[in-house]
């Protein structure tokens, strides 16, 4: 039922005389502006005996043997055994403009042997930049993504315990130096480089301010320069060029994920004339030996007669199905679903069509 609708909705496709209008901040990055990966190693503590076993992951022991000593407490020539501590690392993504004193979410990790994280709490753990610098400090209850349950021969694990995150879990103490106000211009880049679409955004930014302001270098970039207007504040300038609304122009493709049997398609994906010929071989091959023995106080041996059954069928499938020049793919695939085509059928079909140059688009294949 879910392929006729999706079969059916692409039907209302070729209507769509023109995409609908985007906001060009939906478009486009501001050149400059951008986060920063951070990462970190630190400790969960508070497990319910699901932590590392330090026999097998040193490192946990002689982190958790250097933190208690900065606490004061000496742990020298010490032996423990915890079972309630797990070594773990902690990512964080830093915002553009953050400022010290703001909050981020971090992402946790184990990377020992332990079980699961649920329930545990995260350790003061600093959190490094590419340049090594400190630019927050994470610490937090971790929300696990998963449970686990064992007993004496039987385990069973549901979703990922050993990862989880900690919303709001970073406090920044170090702000990028970055300062947009003295830009004298910026860029605007494409997230899908695109030579129409940026066409269009030159042509929509330079008509709302009534100057020149916007200029395009390539398919992907356009380069702001508000020389033109005067003083005028960048900060503030991005902000309505970010609300003026563009078409964006998209590329025929088509995505097929072999997993799950899915395939999208866009209104622009044309078909040449082509003819396509479906069907399906089935070969079955069947083993049922026979034990063969002497009757009783015979001489003889038991010896086992092979027998195998072996037979192909071809299950029915389409035949010629011929496709004028130029048909659009919701029209091929409309008639290939009225005729029982499968999903999973339906990708090889277009797979083959493919390789013989008659579909008109980007194939992507997941």
């Amino acid at each position: 039922m879910l392929w006729r609708l999706l079969a059916l909705a692409m039907l209302c496709l070729p209507s769509l005389a023109h995409s609908a209008p985007v906001r060009i901040k939906d478009l486009v990055t501001v050149d400059g502006v951008r986060g920063n990966d951070l990462v970190g190693y630190g400790l969960v503590v508070g497990l319910n005996g699901t932590g590392d076993s330090l026999r097998n992951t040193p490192y946990t022991e002689e982190m958790l043997g250097g933190m208690l000593e900065r606490l004061g407490v000496n742990v020298s020539g010490e032996s423990f055994r915890p079972k309630n501590v797990a070594a773990v690392l902690v990512t964080a993504s830093l915002p553009p403009f953050a400022r010290a004193g703001g909050q981020i979410d971090v992402n946790v990790a184990a990377i020992g042997d332990a079980k699961s994280l649920l329930g545990g709490t995260l350790i003061l753990t600093p959190l490094n930049a590419a340049d090594g610098s400190v630019y927050a400090v994470a610490q937090g209850s971790v929300i696990a993504g998963g449970v686990a349950a064992e007993g004496e021969a039987a385990r069973v694990v549901q979703g990922v315990p050993t990862a989880g995150s900690i919303p709001s879990g970073a406090r920044v103490e170090r702000e990028v130096s970055f300062d947009f106000s003295t830009m004298t211009g910026f860029r605007l880049a494409l997230r899908t480089a695109d030579f129409t679409t940026a066409a269009r955004i030159e042509a929509a930014i330079n008509a709302d301010l009534g100057a020149r302001v916007a200029e395009l270098l390539d398919a992907g970039t356009i380069a702001i320069d508000p020389s033109s207007l005067g003083t005028v504040n960048p900060a503030r300038l991005a902000g309505r060029i970010e609300n003026i609304t563009v078409e964006p122009e998209s590329r025929a493709r088509v995505v097929v994920d072999h997993r799950s049997g899915t395939i999208v398609m866009g209104e622009d994906v044309r078909i040449s004339r082509v003819a396509v010929s479906q069907g399906n071989l089935t070969l079955r091959v069947r083993e049922t030996p026979v034990v063969s023995q002497p009757n009783p106080f015979a001489e003889g041996e038991t010896v086992i007669v092979p027998r195998t059954d072996a037979e192909i069928t071809q299950e029915p499938g389409i035949g010629f199905a011929e496709v004028s020049g130029e048909s659009s793919l919701s029209d091929v695939v409309a008639g290939l679903n009225a005729l029982g085509v499968r999903p999973r059928e339906l990708i090889d079909i277009l797979k083959a069509v493919h390789a013989a140059g008659a579909l008109h688009a980007e194939f992507v294949v997941n």
